[in-house]
């Protein structure tokens, strides 16, 4: 209330204060917000990737391996037990797979082996043998030479993630369906080009031997997480001992 000249009083009208409004951003600040919530929005998309890579990837390849592993496994038991394929040869070249590579240093379980190295086999969670640019020497044949073989160190299984915890003097065992190959690692080779094909030979340069005999060879990618090089280890065989019908594992693995 307020008085007037004519000496009524009345109200005196103010104008009511504009609430306070978001400060408006100029354009630099509007920039760097841009950029700031693009970053964010690209890490999580990454860090999705990489959750997608080394984990997602694993669990799809195990679980492709294990199916792939049951089939060898079922088809062994059903040419020894009277199956359709009772009393005939053992098929070396199977594409589900042709045995399991056994390595305690590196991990405690099976490996599926399987033809071929590239990515489409690899992927599935098994190691495959070489057949480019040079042939493996599967031991079944009997033959010197080198049975080399490869896998993934990281995602699509990693089945040769823990390769560096090989060391000289350790077992490699290969699984078939009716014999245990028994390898002793001599030669680890921790970095060298994957041009380098030379490691792969029926007598492996690099690994100390100069004479024919049975080796095993592994490889994989190396740094981890990368594929810059390969890490190579190798072995010779020692010694082949019988499956019998428990399937009693050897020694080495025991």
């Amino acid at each position: 209330m307020a008085s007037t000249t004519d000496g009524t009083t009345g109200h005196i009208h103010r104008p009511a204060s504009s609430p306070p409004g978001r400060r408006r951003l100029g354009p630099v600040a509007m920039v760097v917000s841009f950029f700031g919530e693009l970053l964010i929005t690209v890490g999580l998309l990454l860090g999705l990737f990489v959750v997608y890579s080394l984990w997602w990837t694993n669990v799809v390849a195990d679980r492709a391996a294990d199916k792939q592993a049951d089939k060898v496994r079922d088809s062994w038991a059903q040419e020894s037990g009277g199956g359709d394929g009772a009393g005939g040869p053992v098929s070396f070249d199977s594409k589900n797979g042709i045995g399991f590579l056994h390595v305690p240093a590196m991990s405690g379980g099976e490996i599926l082996v399987e033809k071929g190295t590239s990515n489409k086999v690899l992927n599935d969670g098994v190691a495959g043998y070489y057949t480019d640019p040079v042939k493996a020497t599967l031991p079944t044949s009997g033959k010197e030479g080198n049975f080399s073989l490869a896998a993934h160190r990281d995602g699509h299984g990693a089945k040769f993630h823990g390769i560096h915890k090989i060391e000289k003097g350790d077992p490699i065992v290969f699984e078939t369906k009716d014999t245990w190959y028994v390898y002793k690692v001599y030669g680890v080779l921790p970095e060298t080009s994957k041009y380098n094909v030379d490691v792969l030979g029926k007598i492996p340069k690099e690994s100390g031997r100069t004479k024919a005999g049975h080796y095993i060879t592994l490889t994989t990618c190396t740094p981890v997480y990368t594929s810059k090089y390969r890490y190579i280890v190798w072995g010779e065989l020692v010694r082949t001992e019988k499956v019998n019908d428990e399937r009693t594992p050897p020694k080495e693995l025991r």
